[in-house]
């Protein structure tokens, strides 16, 4: 059962294609992520969600009714939507209790709830003072906590954290999630940064020029691309090309291996193998040699450039204490238990 359903929506403003036919779907009580460049549509798309854009094509559905078409468009206020902005959008006037509370007006038993928000969000005792004596990250909470207060059916998150230092971002983008998975509430998170998404969403829409590429989890994000734009836009990594043996074997300098082949490619072709910084181990004892020719210390790992015999190049994540000078040759095999291939792309 979906909480939040959209099919084939598009959108225009005039001529100008913002979102063309994109499809997902939202269960309760998960977190998506639009991921993109700027640009890419993805705000525009939350927009359409939250009802202050009506699609020219295509429906939007939450709890089974659609609140979005293009002839048939929910108010906002109808829609029990809370909404995090990036810029937080607090009420200077007024209190941090005033502020959760602002949508409680009339509510019976508002101040329990006020309270029990507080709590949640770490801001206990603090419900008298003003937006302007809190830090950043605690305005942020307080936005949070405001966007929570109704009780929403589906929470959006429009690049909430990128005013915060990246150190704060990355703890209380963490701290966020957790609040939004104790409360169980569904949300959609829009962000171009790729860590923030895979560490609060537990599925994520890649998206370019207005269409999601894959909707799936971090995981497969990374590991089972769908289309080469997702390969090149997540992570890091390097094709190589391969040879195809079989229906899943190809091979190349670094091995024999299964594959997983794009449907249009038979056998005897040659085709462009993804291979992962992880997917490349060094170890001392294996046969084949491979040139550094750039480091890049991350603290607990190098992240290596490597160059094989042939002269193409791959990228390897080594622990930090094997640290090799530029130059030096050492030893890499493949570790992994299957490689994405996509047809060659020409020179």
């Amino acid at each position: 059962m979906s909480l939040l359903v959209l099919e084939h929506v598009s959108h225009a403003y005039g001529h100008h294609a913002v979102v063309a036919d994109l499809s997902c779907a939202l269960r309760p009580g998960e977190i998506g992520c639009l991921l993109g460049a700027s640009g890419c549509g993805k705000t525009t798309v939350l927009r359409l969600i939250a009802g202050f854009e009506t699609p020219t094509q295509g429906t939007i559905s939450l709890r089974d009714e659609i609140v979005g078409a293009p002839r048939h468009c929910l108010p906002p206020e109808r829609r029990n939507i809370g909404m995090v902005f990036q810029d937080y959008a607090l009420f200077p006037h007024l209190s941090v209790a005033g502020n959760i509370g602002f949508g409680l007006r009339g509510v019976a038993d508002g101040q329990r709830r006020i309270d029990e928000l507080l709590a949640l969000v770490g801001l206990s005792g603090q419900g008298n003072k003003y937006p302007h004596e809190l830090s950043g990250g605690q305005q942020q909470r307080v936005a949070l906590a405001r966007a929570l207060a109704p009780r929403p059916h589906l929470m959006l998150l429009d690049e909430p954290f990128s005013n915060l230092d990246v150190e704060l971002r990355e703890r209380l983008s963490l701290e966020v999630r957790d609040i939004l998975k104790e409360t169980g509430t569904a949300a959609i998170l829009v962000t171009h940064d790729q860590h923030e998404a895979f560490a609060v969403a537990d599925v994520v829409g890649i998206m370019h020029a207005g269409r999601i590429e894959q909707w799936d989890t971090p995981f497969n994000l990374y590991h089972r691309p769908a289309t080469r734009y997702v390969a090149d836009f997540v992570g890091q990594g390097v094709f190589l090309p391969g040879h195809v043996l079989g229906a899943a074997t190809v091979a190349n300098e670094l091995g024999t291996f299964g594959c997983r082949l794009p449907r249009d490619v038979a056998g005897d072709e040659t085709v462009d193998i993804l291979l992962r910084p992880d997917d490349i181990v060094h170890d001392d004892a294996a046969p084949l040699q491979a040139e550094i020719v750039a480091k890049a210390f991350r603290g607990a790992e190098f992240l290596y450039t490597l160059q094989l015999p042939s002269g193409a190049r791959v990228l390897s994540l080594v622990p930090s204490h094997h640290n090799h000078a530029i130059g030096e040759m050492i030893g890499i095999r493949l570790d992994v238990d299957h490689v994405v291939a996509f047809g060659r792309v020409p020179l």
